[in-house]
């Protein structure tokens, strides 16, 4: 990323809701999604809030990734005048979650903020159901992915994923979301999940921006083309707006 911009090259709509994706503010820098950060927050502030939860733990992956998502419920609890209860971190090569599961347990956690992706996340769920604990587990879009909510043994049934757009299943009436499912599994094989979709979205605002800079395509016309796009609607109901100080 760093060599990216200092080459003065557009990063645009990446898969990824770091913080760093759009912040600091760069003109280079485009995100298509709220970070894990802010859907931790959302996630957090909405189990405490509407479902009366009093005991916020966390368990993350020990990268940039994971501790973006532990900061998101630090910092919501704080804002709430709460505290996080206890934490496990995890290396993404670990498979096996019973220890870190039962230290939670006996920290009487009454939901657990997941700053995980997908193996880890089913591996964790699976883990609690094993031990019998009724504890709500809510994670973000890196493990908003169907191949968690297909996991053997219906083991996810339960389990609560924020995210920034909603998946379109591909039995969705609308004709224009069915047209698209159809031709993705005929031409792939297989049905489009969540991230697939998020590509295609990217590739459509891409395009959008490309058309407003017009054939004299440069850095400037294409950041002008993007930052010009307001109130965009994508193929599956999300909305997208961009300007000069809001990538």
């Amino acid at each position: 990323y760093p060599m990216a911009l200092e080459k003065g090259v557009p990063k645009l709509l990446p898969l990824s809701a770091a913080r760093s994706m759009f912040e600091p503010f760069n003109r280079l820098k485009f995100s298509q999604f709220s970070s894990y950060v802010d859907q931790m927050r959302a996630g957090v502030k909405y189990f405490v809030a509407q479902r009366g939860k009093k005991a916020v733990c966390v368990m993350y992956l020990d990268t940039d990734f994971g501790k973006d998502v532990l900061a998101g419920a630090v910092l919501q609890t704080e804002a709430m005048g709460m505290k996080v209860v206890a934490t496990t971190a995890h290396k993404p090569t670990d498979t096996d979650f019973t220890a870190a599961v039962a230290k939670l347990r006996e920290a009487n956690c009454d939901m657990i903020a997941l700053g995980t992706i997908v193996r880890d996340t089913t591996l964790i769920i699976s883990t609690v159901r094993k031990l019998g604990w009724d504890v709500d587990l809510v994670g973000q879009v890196a493990a908003y992915d169907t191949a968690v909510a297909e996991a053997p043994g219906n083991v996810a049934e339960g389990y609560y994923a924020m995210s920034p757009s909603l998946y379109a299943y591909p039995d969705d009436p609308r004709p224009a979301v069915k047209a698209f499912s159809e031709k993705y599994k005929a031409t792939y094989g297989f049905n489009v999940n969540y991230l697939g979709e998020a590509g295609y979205t990217a590739a459509q605002i891409v395009l959008e921006a490309l058309q407003r800079a017009g054939r004299d395509l440069t850095v400037d016309s294409l950041i002008n083309g993007m930052e010009s796009i307001k109130d965009f609607h994508d193929l599956f109901g999300g909305t997208y707006t961009f300007s000069a100080t809001q990538h």
